[in-house]
């Protein structure tokens, strides 16, 4: 078996029995990443950093020093800002910038002797469902059916194409209304956003500051329980970081569900939703309920509003967190002609500097946060997601341990597919995962089969708040049942 299909588990029990070294995966993985240009997931290359701490990594664990994760080759999705290397968000505005600081979330990775390939590309800032709004154009998922190119979802898509097409071991990826668990979906890999606070935001692009949470992007559930443990922690810088203890997320993959009250959300059934992802729903309802699991029909009445406080909340805090990029400071800066002044700078640069889709979603969160319309948007999405965080209470309340929901409305469409329709179309890819994010609480989109066509489609599980290890042992059993082992065919 090729070094760079390895999961992290296999990898570091290889690792610890001195089988392979951290150095042979690490050159085993720049090696595919060179050779996968047409998938256009890797934004920079770090071949140097990479082999130093393999070669670091490899002495640990001579020394018999090392955490699970040390030794493991990853992907960092853009927007966390790493020391030294380009960090711009998939964004021109970006250009040029090169932190002096590293996120709280990748120092944990490299404390704990992981290892960085490079930076994966993304939807600028975060921003959109296909992975087509990076200035350094499309990601090109490496699943293919027909002779069309297809999107690997977003805004993850370099994280989830690389993991995909074993590019990396794993990579990290942000999720602020779906964007872990959507390409993870439609890429047939395994993502958890964690719960709000589990994981430290600090040194990580803003988009939306109450939604977006850090989480790993792996080839298995065990592989998000073991990267899920690093890279959470306790962080003095982020104010919205929880103070809790990290379990050990692996010790809880029991594989015992039996007892455990599952949700079926009624109001999740969609006109118009496909037979196959219906079935798909049904079918893992079935494989949980052969492991033991209580099936419960339960009813989160504010989800149909969803879509749109999302829609109203994230842009409000965007367009407040993307007002620091001015061209000032850093990143980049238009050229003047004689006799314009700081005004037109700001302009021109921002013109020039924000993607169509970062400029829409600006626009619409500084109206909504005008004066005129704050309490008419802002403040009644507000109102909205405090409904829809009851709801999730108030299910949990009732016994519920976690709840089962579809984690797209389809599998993977082509790219350019979507260009011509209407945004609201393409935002509809979100709508079985925002409500997650608006509530708070931690998901995991796991494969669970493959559509008439071949193309992977996943599964959402919602777990309560702080219970990861609880949901990823769910997952673990609904894993284990499907057997999803189908990997893309090799045409890049």
């Amino acid at each position: 078996m090729s070094l760079n299909k390895l999961t992290i588990a296999a990898a570091r029990d290889a690792l610890k029995k001195g089988e392979v070294t951290s150095v042979e995966i690490t050159e085993a993985c720049l090696a595919e990443i060179d050779a996968a240009g047409a998938l256009n997931a890797f934004c920079a290359k770090t071949p140097e950093i990479a082999l130093a701490q393999a070669k670091a990594a490899d002495a640990r664990i001579k020394a018999g020093d090392a955490p699970a994760m040390c030794g493991i080759p990853l992907g960092i999705k853009d927007l966390f800002c790493t020391k030294g290397v380009a960090s711009q968000a998939a964004s021109r505005i970006l250009e040029g910038f090169k932190p002096e600081y590293e996120s709280t979330v990748t120092q944990n990775l490299w404390d704990a002797g992981a290892v960085m390939l490079g930076k994966l590309s993304m939807d600028e800032f975060a921003m959109g469902s296909s992975n087509e709004t990076a200035c350094y154009g499309p990601v090109v998922s490496p699943w293919k059916v027909d002779d069309r190119q297809l999107t690997p979802g977003g805004s993850s898509g370099g994280s989830a194409a690389a993991v995909a097409a074993d590019l990396c071991l794993a990579a990290t990826g942000t999720d602020t209304g779906g964007s872990i668990r959507q390409p993870a979906a439609f890429t047939g890999i395994v993502g958890i956003k964690p719960t709000y606070g589990r994981v430290s935001r600090w040194g990580v692009v803003a988009f939306a500051s109450s939604l977006d949470q850090a989480g790993p992007m792996t080839k298995s559930v065990r592989d998000a329980a073991i990267m899920l443990g690093t890279m959470a922690s306790n962080d003095a810088k982020d104010s919205t970081c929880a103070d809790i203890p990290v379990p050990d997320f692996e010790a809880a993959l029991t594989g015992d569900i039996r007892g455990k009250k599952i949700g079926i959300p009624r109001e999740y059934r969609m006109d118009g939703m496909p037979a196959e992802i219906e079935k798909l729903w049904a079918d893992g309802t079935a494989m949980l309920k052969d492991a033991g699991a209580e099936i419960v029909e339960i009813s989160l009445p504010h989800t149909k509003y969803a879509l749109p406080a999302y829609y109203v909340i994230a842009p409000a805090e965007a367009s407040s967190n993307l007002a620091r990029y001015d061209g000032v400071r850093y990143g980049h800066r238009a050229k003047l002609s004689a006799g314009e002044g700081i005004v037109d700078m700001y302009e021109k640069t921002r013109a020039e500097g924000f993607g169509p889709e970062v400029q829409r979603r600006i626009m619409i969160g500084t109206y909504v946060l005008s004066a005129g319309f704050y309490d008419a948007y802002y403040n009644r999405a507000r109102r909205v997601r405090a409904l829809i965080k009851q709801d999730f209470d108030q299910a949990f309340a009732a016994g519920i341990d976690s709840i089962l929901t579809p984690a797209t409305p389809s599998s993977a469409f082509g790219l350019g597919e979507m260009k011509d329709a209407d945004p609201v179309e393409m935002y509809l890819n979100d709508v079985f995962t925002v409500t997650v994010n608006l509530a708070g609480l931690p998901g995991i989109s796991v494969p669970v089969g493959l559509d008439a066509k071949g193309l992977p489609m996943g599964l959402q599980l919602i777990g309560r708040p702080w219970e990861e290890g609880d949901l990823l042992n769910q997952a673990l059993v609904l894993e284990n049942a499907a057997g999803f082992a189908a990997k893309p065919a090799k045409w890049w």
